[in-house]
């Protein structure tokens, strides 16, 4: 995505977001405390799914990041260019073949982690058995419980700003925005962390926080964010979260 939309060449190059993904791992795999997991928030390629590039690109996430420490949980989640803009069960088993599932949750220490394939809400047309799958599933999910904190992680945000913004590219439609928000407050979800923007962004929705992360890899916005990370730290009464780049990432981790 570097080489296609920051520096606007025709050529089909990766070789820089494999350079800064793997310094991104050996900056993770000395931290201290070690992290107890790593969330890549969807856009692991930048290959739509049926290009050339697309099967060798899924298998370079999966080399770069299989030097991970093994002790640091590594969990995957799609993005629009994983299984496309517009999603077939193609394209989503391609990602499961390469990833596992699209969508699953699973608990630590109390608290109850959530991941979504966001590109259903976005659009289902190709896929509508998928989506309703997920849908049945999430009811299920969300029944689960008692939890200490409970956490969404998902690709596209479901608003970049505040939760009244009128529908563009990088959101999703307002009215199912509104009724999931709603159904993720009345299930105690305190925490949305997603990506798709490649810059940093979020805000509020009564107790809910979303947050919008950038990225390892391409920066786009007018002031870039800087190639890098969230680093999320968990409390009993509270969530804290940091966005670092790969050039200022601390490794000595304050609790």
């Amino acid at each position: 995505m570097i080489a296609s939309y920051v520096e606007h060449k025709k050529e089909d190059e990766w070789q820089e977001e494999i350079r800064l993904s793997k310094q991104a791992v050996q900056i993770i795999n000395s931290m201290r405390p070690k992290p107890k997991f790593l969330v890549l928030c969807g856009d692991l390629v930048n290959a739509m799914p049926g290009t050339s590039s697309s099967e060798p690109q899924m298998n370079d996430v999966r080399d770069v990041f299989s030097a991970l420490d093994p002790e640091i949980t590594l969990f995957y989640l799609p993005g629009n260019h994983d299984i496309g803009d517009i999603p077939t069960e193609q394209g989503v088993e391609q990602y499961r073949r390469h990833f596992g599932p699209d969508h699953y949750s699973f608990w630590l220490n109390g608290c109850h982690f959530v991941v979504l394939n966001s590109q259903y809400y976005e659009n289902e047309s190709q896929c509508s058995h998928l989506a309703q799958e997920q849908r049945e599933w999430l009811d299920g999910v969300l029944k689960e419980g008692p939890f200490q904190h409970r956490v969404v992680f998902q690709h596209i945000p479901w608003f970049v700003h505040n939760p009244d913004e009128s529908k563009f590219y990088f959101n999703i439609d307002k009215p199912l925005r509104t009724q999931m928000l709603n159904k993720f407050k009345e299930n105690g979800v305190s925490k949305i962390f997603c990506g798709h923007l490649h810059e940093n962004a979020g805000g509020w929705d009564d107790t809910l926080e979303l947050v919008v992360s950038s990225a390892i890899g391409a920066q786009l916005g007018e002031v870039p964010a800087g190639h890098g990370f969230r680093i999320v730290k968990v409390y009993e009464d509270r969530i804290e979260h940091n966005y670092v780049t790969l050039d200022n990432a601390p490794t000595d981790i304050s609790l």
